[in-house]
């Protein structure tokens, strides 16, 4: 299998140099100067799973349909963030010949809609991942904690063979991965976690366990959790008991310093998939005519800060 990944950024350059170490046949589309710094140093990841340095093949925008030309891509793997999702899709657009496949690992589920209209739904793939990952400023990938997971399959649910061919990959670049014959069951079992955890951690402006510390701030969390919960089931994907959980001893974890990558980015003054998440989940809960008071104050908030 012949796999293109964009970008080798946090989650991209995790997985994608995972891949790339195990000696699957990998490339990176980058820009330029990530490019140039990719050939000179190699992909460098430190993780408590074990560092790496890898030498890999990179493209850029310009070398791209050249490359496709001479061979075709299988699968495109799509690690961006939700606000540059528009650009993405632009970017891998020329990759999407034949018959390639793209799978996203984006967080939520909003960016499907443009996947589809652009590439068409039999050829997009449902993903999500488990990791927290950055660059670093020496252009390394920094893997913040040891959880460091994939999970992949057709959104329409049962295997196939390209699922199952890239779940090779997986397993022999020793990558912990799931090969979901219910991946849109997978998927609402995440957003409905990670929009609670990102909408409490944003609007508090604090990990878990100091929101938790307060009075009332392990309800508050509950709550917030129980309005996304409510979603889901209002979608007809209601999150199982054990998902709920598990998922729910993390929001209210005492002794936890676990916040969203979220609300890091909002602390770099960065830019945030605030509208992708939380605001996701608002809409769905109006549309649905659900109320969800604590959504509704992290979205405006979320809101705010876009706009200073």
């Amino acid at each position: 299998m012949c796999v293109l990944v964009l970008g080798a950024g946090g989650t991209g350059g995790y997985f994608g140099g995972r891949l790339a170490q195990s000696g699957a046949d990998v490339t990176f589309l980058v820009r330029p100067a990530r490019a140039t710094a990719l050939q000179r140093d190699g992909l460098r990841i430190r993780s408590p799973l074990g560092d790496a340095d890898v030498a890999v093949r990179t493209l850029t925008a310009d070398t791209l349909a050249d490359a496709v030309a001479r061979g075709p891509f299988d699968l495109v793997v799509l690690a961006c963030k939700a606000y540059d999702l528009a650009a993405a899709i632009d970017a891998v657009a020329p990759a999407m010949a034949g018959t390639t496949t793209l799978l996203p690992i984006l967080n939520g589920l909003l960016h499907y809609d443009a996947l589809d209209a652009r590439f068409g739904r039999e050829r997009v793939l449902g993903g999500l991942c488990f990791i927290s990952a950055t660059l670093a400023d020496d252009g390394a990938i920094a893997h913040l904690g040891r959880p460091a997971s994939i999970t992949f399959g057709e959104r329409d649910g049962g295997g196939s063979a390209r699922v199952a061919a890239f779940a090779a990959l997986c397993a022999r670049a020793g990558i912990e991965h799931r090969a979901s014959d219910d991946i849109a069951q997978e998927q609402w079992n995440k957003f409905s976690f990670l929009a609670a955890l990102a909408a409490g951690t944003c609007l508090m402006r604090a990990g878990v366990g100091g929101i938790v510390a307060c009075e009332n701030g392990a309800e508050f969390m509950a709550a917030l959790h129980d309005e996304c919960l409510a979603v889901a089931a209002a979608a007809g994907r209601p999150v199982a008991a054990k998902a709920r959980e598990f998922a729910r001893t993390h929001l209210v974890d005492p002794a936890s310093d676990v916040k969203a990558s979220m609300l890091r980015d909002l602390e770099a003054g960065g830019r945030v998939e605030a509208a992708h998440i939380v605001g996701d989940m608002f809409h769905r809960a109006r549309d649905a005519g659900l109320d969800a008071p604590r959504l509704q104050a992290a979205w405006v908030h979320l809101q705010c800060y876009a706009r200073a």
